[in-house]
C-alpha cells in the first residue's frame, strides 16, 4: 500500500498541512501549532511528507524520519509553480502536496546534524569575509577623504596603516583617529576569527574519511572538500557524476521550442556558495597547468578561458562524485593505460 502524501507547510508557530485520503478521495486542511506537530505524526501511519526547503526543515525532516516517515524536501522555486489563486498557508500546503507528488520536482538531500553544523561553519566564515570586506572598504573610504590613499590588497593596507594614522594625528580631532585606530583593530580580530573556523574545518578534513578522499583532487581544498561533503549528504542519491554537477548549476542551460534547442550559459542553479568553490579551485588548475597535452591545455587552444575553466569545474565536480558514489581514491592516471597482451 502507498503511503498518504502530506503537503506540510512550515512556519515558526503555525504548521499547515493538507492530504487526501487515497480510499475516499476526502480532503483535509489541518493547522497545528508548533507542540502539537510531532504528537500529530506519531500517532500516524508511515507518510510521505513534503516541504519545502526552507529555515528549520532539515530539523523536522531529521525528526520526522527518526518517526518511521519518508520526507521529501523540494526547492521553493519548484514548489511555487503548483501555486494557484491567492497565496496563503492553505493554498501553499496544497501547492507542496501537489509538487510532493510530482515525478519531475527533484527532492533536496535530508542532512545530518554533523553535516549542517559544518555548513554552519561555512556560513559564519562567509559572513565575516563581506564584513572584513566591508569594513576594509569603508575604512580606506574615510582615509581617502583625507588624500590618504593606500595600494591595492590588505597587505599594502597593513604596511601604510602605521604611517598614514602617524601623519594624521596632528590634522585631525582625536576622537576620529581613535575610531580609525578601531576600526584598523576590528579588521586583526575578524582575521583572528576566520583563522579560528578555517583550522575547525581543517580538522574536521582530517577526522572525515570522504573528505580526505577527495581532498586530493587538485582544485578540491579543505573549503571545497568540508563543503561538498556536507552539502551532497548521500553520493548515490544522484544517479550520476553528471547529474551532480547539474545540480551544482554547471551545465548549459537550456532554451528549445519546435524541436530545436539552443544551448545558453552555465544554468547556476544549486547552491551557489559551493559552485564558486569549485570554479576557483578550477582556475587555480589552469592557472598551474604547463602540460601541453593535457585536456585542459589543448581545450584552451580552441574556446575561451573562463569556458575552460567552467569545463574544468565540472569535471572536478564529477571526479567528486565518482569517488565518494563507488568508495575510490583518487588516482591521477585513471584510467590505467592499456597493456599490450
Amino acid at each position: 500500500m502507498e503511503p498518504t502524501v502530506v503537503g506540510v507547510d512550515i512556519a515558526k508557530r503555525v504548521f499547515q498541512l493538507h492530504w487526501i485520503v487515497s480510499d475516499t478521495g476526502a480532503v483535509f486542511d489541518r493547522q497545528l501549532r508548533r507542540s502539537q506537530f510531532l504528537e500529530h505524526f506519531a500517532n500516524r501511519e508511515r507518510c510521505l511528507i513534503g516541504m519545502e526547503a526552507c529555515g528549520g526543515s532539515q530539523h523536522w525532516a531529521r525528526r520526522l524520519i527518526e518517526l518511521g516517515h519518508e520526507v521529501k524536501l523540494m526547492p521553493g522555486k519548484h514548489v511555487k509553480a503548483f501555486v494557484t489563486g491567492n497565496k496563503n498557508d492553505v493554498a501553499d500546503a496544497r501547492a507542496i502536496w501537489a509538487a510532493a507528488n510530482h515525478p519531475g520536482v527533484r527532492a533536496v538531500p535530508v542532512k545530518t546534524e554533523a553535516q549542517q553544523a559544518v555548513l554552519a561553519l561555512h556560513r559564519i566564515r562567509q559572513q565575516l569575509v563581506i564584513f572584513r570586506r566591508s569594513q576594509s572598504n569603508c575604512l580606506r573610504g574615510l582615509l581617502g577623504e583625507y588624500g590618504e590613499v593606500m595600494g591595492v590588497g590588505r597587505a599594502a593596507m597593513n604596511r601604510a596603516m602605521p604611517d598614514v594614522l602617524s601623519r594624521l594625528d596632528s590634522r585631525l580631532p582625536r576622537v576620529l583617529i581613535d575610531s580609525l585606530r578601531e576600526q584598523w583593530q576590528r579588521l586583526v580580530d575578524i582575521d583572528k576569527q576566520i583563522a579560528a573556523i578555517e583550522q575547525r574545518l581543517r580538522t574536521w578534513l582530517r577526522e572525515n574519511p570522504a573528505c580526505r578522499t577527495i581532498a586530493e583532487i587538485p582544485g578540491v581544498g579543505f573549503l571545497t572538500a568540508t563543503a561538498a561533503v556536507a552539502s551532497m549528504g548521500d553520493p548515490k542519491a544522484f544517479r550520476s557524476g553528471r547529474e551532480f554537477a547539474a545540480w551544482l548549476g554547471l551545465v548549459p542551460a537550456q532554451f528549445g521550442t519546435g524541436g530545436k534547442v539552443r544551448l545558453l550559459g552555465i544554468s547556476k542553479r544549486g547552491d551557489r556558495y559551493l559552485r564558486t568553490l569549485m570554479i576557483h579551485g578550477a582556475r587555480s588548475v589552469m592557472k598551474h597547468a604547463k602540460d601541453p597535452g593535457s585536456w585542459a591545455v589543448q581545450l584552451c587552444m580552441r574556446r575561451p578561458l573562463n569556458v575552460v575553466v567552467v569545463a574544468m569545474a565540472n569535471k572536478i565536480a564529477r571526479t567528486i562524485w565518482a569517488l565518494l558514489a563507488h568508495g575510490r581514491s583518487y588516482s591521477a592516471s585513471y584510467p590505467p593505460p592499456l597493456t599490450a597482451t
